[in-house]
């Protein structure tokens, strides 16, 4: 069999309308909670899943020649800032359904990574239970978690911090690793895909470096989004810090524990993702049908067809796309367990 191709990073943005109307109808009785929505509420046919895939992401997938995407619900709509804690747990217990409905009906195309339900202010560990029954009872091989759950105002402690151990450590338990992803942001100041999400890929990475988190959990691992945001393009820059600040050596620091996709969406910047990261360290996504959905004038096709930009690199040895393609994966996201 010839070897598979694994996106890491894919989110169910094209979601029956059924859905955000059950998530308006409870952001409008956020105050009085018994006038809101019950998740039982939110009915979506099988039919309908299957309809709101079949020509989106489905039919990229068959057309790219990827095989599988790990699928999460979508980014930009977890949005932790409103309401409070029950209405955050009553979100993220609909749309992680959803996904894991859709990996029923689909699986061998999608994997599921879960939300988690995080509201400002309120304690990591308060998302145990939601990540538990995801693992346990859906099978899902990772989470999202965010940074920022204020919405671009960065209430939080550090990543780094140890207000985020306990969730760490069902982590480390479970074995499954978290994708650092914002949602929408609510600060006029900061777009939410073209400078928050970046911003926010980039500012994980330096907690990371001046913190000894990893040594505190030496097989915690997270991905980095978004080609690492602008990490890759001042490698120099964060070696330079990390010496200057007396740090181990990046390699030794950060790179047996955090990795980064190849949702970048033009060749160039793939070229230097690649030059500068090793390629253990390198995961396959594209985050199609999201944040950018156009065609790229300069060369016909999707922007987020990212399968084009790896396969385009000569100089790429042939187990480095492995790797990439497939590989690395497996080891970040070892529950996975893919067809046969």
């Amino acid at each position: 069999m010839r070897d598979m191709i694994i996106d890491c990073h894919g989110h169910y943005t094209t979601a029956p309308p059924e859905m955000e109307a059950w998530r308006k109808a409870q952001i409008a009785a956020l105050g009085e909670p018994s006038r809101g929505p019950s998740p039982s509420a939110l009915r979506i046919s099988d039919d309908q899943l299957r309809q709101s895939v079949e020509g989106a992401q489905l039919k990229m997938q068959r057309e790219r020649g990827t095989d599988v995407t790990f699928f999460s619900p979508r980014a930009s709509f977890m949005a932790h800032h409103i309401g409070d804690a029950r209405t955050s747990a009553d979100w993220s217990g609909v749309c992680n359904e959803l996904i894991h409905r859709l990996c029923k009906l689909y699986p061998e195309n999608f994997v599921g990574v879960c939300q988690l339900p995080q509201s400002p202010g309120v304690p990591p560990e308060s998302c145990i239970d939601e990540l538990v029954r995801c693992v346990e009872e859906y099978g899902f091989v990772g989470c999202n978690l965010n940074p920022d759950p204020s919405g671009g105002h960065w209430k939080e402690p550090p990543l780094t911090d140890r207000w985020w151990y306990p969730l760490y450590e069902k982590m480390v338990e479970l074995d499954v690793p978290a994708m650092v992803h914002v949602s929408t942001s609510c600060n006029p100041c900061f777009h939410t895909t073209a400078a928050h999400y970046l911003n926010a890929d980039t500012t994980a990475f330096m907690q990371f470096l001046t913190s000894d988190l990893f040594k505190d959990f030496p097989t915690l691992r997270f991905v980095i989004p978004h080609g690492g945001g602008a990490v890759p393009y001042h490698w120099g820059r964060y070696r330079g810090i990390a010496q200057d600040m007396k740090r181990p050596p990046l390699a030794e620091l950060l790179l047996k524990n955090v990795y980064f996709d190849t949702c970048v969406y033009h060749r160039p910047g793939i070229e230097l993702l690649l030059e500068v990261i090793p390629a253990d360290n390198i995961l396959f996504a594209s985050e199609m049908i999201g944040a950018v959905r156009g065609i790229d004038p300069e060369t016909g096709h999707h922007f987020d067809d990212t399968r084009r930009y790896v396969d385009a690199i000569d100089w790429l040895p042939a187990e480095d796309k492995r790797k990439i393609y497939e590989g690395n994966a497996r080891r970040v996201f070892p529950r996975y367990r893919p067809w046969p």
